[in-house]
């Protein structure tokens, strides 16, 4: 990654404010240009910061879109005991997942706190995270309005880590194996698992609606490179009713609210369904797996479109002109009538060169205006 930094070149719309210029194309209307969003890993912040001196990239590149989320708690329960041979000091999260490195900062190998369980009652006697504590989130309305000051939209995601996931926490806890198993042969203790995760994340997503975010980050990652996870119709028996039932916590509070799906991989089959229990913009939009382009023309009045610049594909391995190349043709593609927010498809690891990064914004700056 080692360069000189470019200096990102802008028109200045002092009329538009970053809220206004998302919330315009959320609408689908054209607003004076492109929203952009990105994410890098902590090794890349560490380099922008270390090696690039810049300490606030979302001022740096000028991202629209700020988020918010919940406080650590304050005591973790004792979870180690639901785990064998665990390395010294290791950490868990809220839910008791423990962070066991992998080979990048943001990623971590997983170990299953319920995987041994039996019974119904074992999952009920689990210390289930408690988010509603004041301290966790009392300080929300505040921090929503400060960046409402500032002119930007708000989006609400519990952590980093953990963002008003379904599936990916039930396997998390379970096991994927064990998970899928329980789906045919022990459906009860299924059940309280996914309704268990279901109740907490319904109050957190009830909360994010009534601190006034605009935005309110779910997902799930169903989908593979070709087909999805699991089938459709075992997606729409387990999980659709539960995401239904916590968009509903949600926009019971504030109907206007933008709900935003994440699902890396192909889910063609379920956007149909996941439009008719209000799901407002899908991410990442990876187009090894969709195309972003025929998705656009199928659900132009239904859906908005969050990402499409692939971080498996152009940003690591393309050169600054096909960067450059992608984001005319998204834009051109899929911006058009607003409901676009241009973005990689995940966070920016440390193999993308800087050069592309740059590419990237030049490149939205160059082609992302409607005026």
């Amino acid at each position: 990654m080692g360069c000189k930094i470019i200096k990102i070149t802008r028109d200045n719309y002092e009329d538009v404010s970053p809220r206004e210029r998302v919330l315009t194309t959320l609408l689908h209307r054209e607003p004076d240009k492109v929203p952009k969003y990105i994410r890098f890993t902590p090794e890349v912040k560490c380099f922008l910061r270390d090696e690039m001196g810049i300490d606030n990239y979302e001022d740096y590149f000028g991202i629209e879109i700020r988020r918010v989320g919940f406080k650590p708690a304050r005591e973790v329960p004792d979870f180690a005991k639901y785990y064998t041979n665990l390395p010294p000091d290791t950490e868990f999260d809220d839910w008791g997942i423990p962070f066991v490195a992998g080979s990048q900062g943001h990623l971590k190998r997983e170990l299953y706190p319920l995987a041994k369980f039996k019974s119904p009652k074992e999952v009920s006697e689990y210390p289930w995270p408690d988010f509603m504590v004041p301290y966790r989130h009392e300080y929300l309305e505040r921090e929503v309005k400060e960046l409402h000051d500032r002119g930007y939209a708000v989006m609400g995601r519990l952590t980093e880590i953990s963002g008003g996931f379904i599936f990916e926490t039930a396997w998390q806890l379970r096991g994927m194996h064990n998970l899928l198993v329980d789906f045919y042969d022990n459906p009860e203790l299924a059940r309280l698992i996914l309704d268990k995760i279901l109740d907490i994340n319904s109050k957190v997503s009830r909360r994010f609606a009534e601190a006034g975010v605009d935005i309110l980050w779910l997902g799930d990652d169903v989908g593979m490179q070709e087909t999805m996870f699991m089938s459709p119709d075992m997606w729409r028996t387990w999980l659709k009713p539960r995401l239904k039932q916590m968009i509903k916590s949600a926009k019971d509070v504030n109907p206007m609210l933008h709900i935003f799906y994440h699902s890396d991989g192909f889910i063609e089959p379920i956007i149909p369904d996941l439009i008719e229990i209000g799901v407002d913009i899908l991410n990442p939009i990876q187009p090894e797996c969709m195309d972003p382009i025929k998705l656009k023309k199928l659900y132009v009045e239904s859906l908005s479109f969050f990402g499409t610049i692939s971080v498996q594909t152009t940003m690591p391995f393309g050169t600054p002109e096909d960067v450059r190349q992608k984001v005319k043709q998204m834009i051109e593609g899929v911006g058009k009538e607003g409901g676009f927010i241009i973005s990689p498809t995940h966070y920016i690891q440390i193999d993308v060169p800087w050069e592309n990064v740059l590419a990237f914004f030049q490149a939205v700056d160059e082609f992302g205006k409607y005026q």
